[in-house]
């Protein structure tokens, strides 16, 4: 009894020493995109705190808008850390860049997903979810393409009417071809997806303006790639919410999201994915914060980080 004591405890140690080793990372956008990647990070993912005072760490060159919105960045099996984002409202692609450290950046790519969709009208926070299984990155995004979706076409919003649609790829430089990914049968973009163990889980946004939705709701599948459930009822409150992000913390999910009409981040908390509590009282953000995304990175690279003036 007394050696298994001993192990059980050896073995708290060690997993609490590995946690503290970690810390969490926002990165996000200001105003409109056009001074590039902010990032914060936090210790408890509640109180989060800007880095380099809030100065943008890349400048996006890509596109004619030269913008970077919604910036998503994850660490890959390679151990780089590969980042997506909105280069324009109106463009047919995406931007691409990869980082060893966070702080020096590769040379940007415009990664053209929807060039042979003539109706495509837009490309909007992209994504990356890796696929362990078979060693393969999933980008995913949201785009009308004019008439394609007719049963639930609108005027309102200057007529957009998204699906969600992907890419796959295995190193960045080759990609297959677009595919749809979702379809709930309304307007959906702000796509997120993470895996809890075995399935897939998605949170996304009900973009529906009339009537009005603008809320954030979840779907599962088996598979990356689908085919994913009917969405969920919606999980937020009385208020538009938009560019959900989530991170895990114990049991309890916690899923950031943009109040952009209130200017301003909320926070829902649930440990079954079915009961959410409100927690906005209790996040703390750096002033002006859009929505991106968050991943965890060691204590050692957050060091490097705060160094960067």
């Amino acid at each position: 009894m007394k050696k298994f004591t001993i192990i059980i405890f050896i073995l708290f140690t060690f997993f609490s020493a590995n946690a503290q080793r970690k810390v969490y990372l926002f990165s996000y956008f200001n105003n409109n995109g056009q001074d590039g990647l902010h990032l914060a990070y936090s210790k408890d993912g509640y109180q989060w705190t800007a880095l380099k005072n809030d100065k943008s760490f890349l400048t996006p060159m890509v596109s004619k808008d030269k913008l970077m919105r919604d910036p998503c960045i994850i660490k890959g099996a390679d151990g780089l850390f590969h980042m997506v984002w909105t280069v324009s409202w109106k463009d047919k692609g995406i931007g691409y860049a990869s980082s060893k450290n966070l702080i020096n950046w590769s040379e940007q790519k415009f990664i053209p997903v929807m060039a042979k969709e003539a109706g495509a009208r837009n490309t909007w926070a992209p994504e990356i979810t890796y696929d362990s299984a078979n060693k393969t990155y999933m980008i995913y995004w949201a785009t009308t393409i004019i008439d394609r979706f007719p049963e639930t076409d609108s005027k309102a919003e200057d007529g957009y009417n998204h699906r969600i649609y992907y890419v796959t790829t295995k190193d960045f430089k080759s990609f297959s071809e677009t595919k749809l990914l979702y379809d709930p049968s309304f307007n959906v973009i702000d796509a997120t997806i993470v895996k809890e163990k075995d399935r897939f889980i998605m949170f996304l946004k009900d973009e529906t303006k009339e009537p009005d939705q603008k809320n954030l709701k979840i779907a599962y599948s088996d598979h990356l790639i689908g085919p994913y459930s009917k969405a969920s009822e919606k999980i937020t409150g009385n208020y538009w919410a938009e560019g959900p992000t989530t991170l895990k913390i114990g049991k309890d999910w916690l899923v950031y999201f943009d109040k952009y009409r209130e200017h301003k981040y909320g926070a829902i908390q649930s440990s079954d994915l079915v009961n959410w509590t409100d927690v906005s009282a209790k996040i703390a953000v750096p002033k002006g914060i859009r929505h991106g995304t968050i991943l965890t990175i060691k204590k050692r690279a957050l060091k490097k980080l705060l160094a960067v003036k």
